[in-house]
């Protein structure tokens, strides 16, 4: 350094002086000694000049220099605008702090050398050894908060061989506070809406009606009260509720009690009151959150009611439903959807019938039934079957042999090069586009419609423009059967259909004795006109000796749990038909209201559920990814640890209980 400053500093004179002393010669040289005398004195007084001149001009920038470092010294030790503090990254000792460090602190005492957990224990700096941080999460000291930045240098000097570590404290407290403020303050629409309201009145005297409505408004302005939100009754059954977001946490803390509360409300009939709460929040606008709660009521009502349904920006949140799906279709929505069907496959050119993968009993028989719509407009409809992974073999094999089921099953491939853009597809028997069985053909098609019983789930399937969806149907056999009753004339269902239709309904309502209403006793007695053979259906239906005994085996599995839950876990993969038929023979034990088969498959985890009590399997498989109706459902986990997926079970079914228990204490 002292080289290169002495460089800069001393100029080039020895060119110059070697000029003159070179001329001093020459001129000594041709006797010209007086000139060579003057020359060389000349050179002599350059020198010198040169020595002095050079001497003080060093001590001007050296001076400048030292001027320069102690300023930035200065600087650098003088306060600065947030609280700075510098560390020894390994020992994360202090080495030097600035005066709001210390007033942050509320400490007067010297710092340097005292680790900095001493008096900021919680601050875990680890997250300066993450180059991809270098920001703490918040950390609070006193009454204050603080977000805390810091950078890592090292001084690489022989001095001090390690690494230091800057951290700025940043006071966020009043930031926080107006944003908390503002989150607090968000406004959240709520639709609430009397699920089975004309029913309730049906029959009864405009005073009964008045006393039944003041008990509902009752109810509602009573779980409304302490919010200081707007609460309007828009339509007879309908609420419009609009309030801070501060005060939904408290909603979901005491589990909407407005459900248990309505509930008490009974008509002259014994009916009793139910509500569905559609709630929108996080959205842009208040139009855009009471798009949301009406998202969150049609969601509500699609999964059988009597529950809240909260609906942000990305997500469905359920909450409640604990009472039974009331039947609440009626035969005039059938013929509409029978009418507004029958128009579009009149109007397709290829129509697909597809139902969820694995296809079963209730697939094939709800397929059969759009196939006969189809024929009756003189279309023909193509259902997507896998041949290796179904449990429908042997209706297959008899519909093979009937003439019009000629060609009519095809792969999912085979469909997608057939689908042009006025093509239709229909799904059936799943809402869920994850379930289906080609997912690509779904994906290409811009004309779909739904036909279900299960409960909506939050990942449905949206592009339809027909959705059939009754979760009060034991099947969706049942749904189709009363739209032929409707959309074709009865000796345009073949035999052999109405068989299909028949087990589609055995096989989800167990012989009849889950999931029956009234309507389904009308549509069995009406395939039953039409040539369907109950003994036929049976004798179909029927398992050879290795099914029977491996589902035995599962049976025997199983152990119980809280008394009266029948859990069988298996460490090898088994039939899913299997797995669903030890499921509904558990719950053939007395004693016995819920069981739960588990067995690895492929990379997963799957679930079969059923419950004849209080436990509503579909809430309880809904937490780990599943889903289905209170009586039947099933969940597919992508993991292979077992035991891990038994734990999440057990512990979802231990929620469940804990919930019901405060709602029936409160």
């Amino acid at each position: 350094m002292n080289k290169k400053l002495h460089r800069l500093l001393q100029p080039d004179l020895w060119v110059y002086m070697a000029i003159l002393l070179v001329a001093a010669g020459a001129a000594a040289f041709f006797g010209e000694y007086y000139i060579a005398a003057a020359e060389a004195g000349a050179a002599l007084i350059m020198l010198v000049y040169s020595a002095i001149n050079t001497r003080q001009r060093r001590k001007g920038v050296l001076h400048y220099i030292q001027n320069t470092l102690d300023a930035q010294d200065v600087a650098i030790r003088s306060d600065a605008p947030v609280a700075k503090v510098v560390l020894d990254l390994e020992t994360e000792e202090i080495l030097w702090a600035n005066r709001l460090f210390c007033v942050m602190l509320g400490m007067r005492e010297e710092l340097i050398a005292t680790p900095l957990g001493t008096f900021l224990p919680d601050l875990d700096l680890s997250f300066l050894r993450d180059a991809s941080v270098r920001t703490s999460p918040e950390l609070r000291i006193g009454s204050r908060r603080y977000h805390i930045y810091g950078n890592v240098v090292s001084p690489k000097s022989e001095e001090y061989p390690g690494k230091l570590a800057n951290l700025y404290f940043i006071d966020m407290t009043e930031y926080l506070a107006v944003k908390e403020e503002y989150s607090r303050s968000r406004p959240v629409v709520a639709i609430i809406l009397v699920d089975n309201y004309d029913e309730l009145t049906n029959n009864l005297t405009d005073n009964d009606v008045s006393a039944l409505n003041v008990a509902i408004n009752n109810a509602v302005r009573h779980w409304a009260e302490g919010t200081g939100g707007l609460l309007r009754r828009m339509e007879r059954n309908r609420y419009l509720f609009i309030f801070e977001a501060q005060h939904l946490p408290g909603m979901i803390e005491n589990k909407f009690f407005l459900l248990d509360e309505v509930r008490k409300v009974v008509n002259g009939a014994g009916i009793a009151a139910t509500v569905s709460i559609g709630i929108g929040k996080d959205g842009a606008s208040y139009a855009e959150s009471y798009n949301f709660a009406g998202l969150g009521i049609e969601m509500a009502l699609s999964r059988g009611g009597d529950q809240a349904v909260i609906k942000d920006r990305y997500n469905f949140n359920f909450y409640g439903a604990r009472a039974k799906e009331s039947g609440g279709r009626t035969k005039v929505k059938a013929r509409v959807m029978a009418s507004a069907l029958t128009e579009l496959i009149a109007q397709s050119s290829h129509i697909f019938i597809m139902g969820h993968n694995n296809a079963d009993l209730d697939v094939l028989g709800a397929a059969t039934g759009i196939q006969t719509i189809c024929r009756k407009k003189g279309k023909k409809a193509r259902i997507i079957v896998d041949y290796e992974q179904n449990a429908v073999g042997e209706l297959l094999n008899r519909l093979n042999e009937v003439p019009e089921y000629k060609d009519c099953f095809l792969s999912g491939e085979s469909a997608l090069i057939m689908a042009d853009a006025k093509s239709l597809l229909i799904i059936v028997d799943t809402n869920r586009p994850d379930q289906v069985q080609y997912r690509p053909l779904l994906n290409s098609m811009n004309r779909v419609v739904v036909v279900d019983h299960h409960r909506r789930a939050a990942d449905y399937i949206e592009q339809v423009v027909l959705n059939y969806h009754e979760p009060t149907a034991s099947s969706a056999s049942e749904l189709m059967a009363e739209l032929l009753q409707y959309a074709v004339d009865p000796k345009d269902v073949l035999p052999v259909e109405a068989m299909a239709l028949m087990s589609g309904i055995v096989l989800d309502t167990k012989n009849f004795s889950v999931r029956t209403t009234g309507r389904t006793f009308d549509v069995a007695a009406f395939l039953r006109r039409l040539g369907a053979d109950t003994v036929d259906v049976k004798r179909m239906m029927q398992n050879d000796f290795n099914t029977t005994v491996a589902r035995y085996k599962i049976v025997q599995a199983a152990r119980i749990y809280r008394d009266e839950i029948a859990i069988s876990v298996l460490d090898h993969e088994v039939g899913r038909v299997i797995a669903a038929q030890a499921a509904d023979e558990l719950i053939n034990i007395h004693g016995i209201t819920a069981s739960f088969v588990l067995f690895p498959s492929k990379g997963k985890v799957m679930i079969s559920a059923r419950s004849l009590g209080d436990a509503n399997v579909q809430v309880i498989l809904e937490r780990l990814g599943g889903g289905g109706n209170p009586a039947t459902a099933g969940a597919q986990i992508p993991s292979t640890d077992l035991k891990g997926v038994v734990e999440r079970l057990v512990d979802s079914i231990d929620r469940f209980y804990n919930d019901m228990t405060k709602s029936e204490e409160a």
